[in-house]
């Protein structure tokens, strides 16, 4: 299953930085999650300080 990032997103980009397969990418106000390329790793996760990251 994908990961979403919600609308608590910061836009601070460290979760893109951390993705292993590049899934992540700025959109508007805040940073998406290509669902199609995401792997389920969730690095992405672990790595957001907002907490605005979670399974789909």
């Amino acid at each position: 299953m994908a990961f979403v990032i919600g609308d608590n997103c910061v836009s601070c980009g460290a979760c893109a930085g951390c993705c292993p397969v590049g899934a992540i990418s700025e959109g508007d106000g805040k940073f998406e999650i290509d669902a199609g390329a995401c792997i389920s790793c969730g690095s992405c996760a672990g790595t957001c300080p907002a907490g605005a990251i979670s399974e789909e």
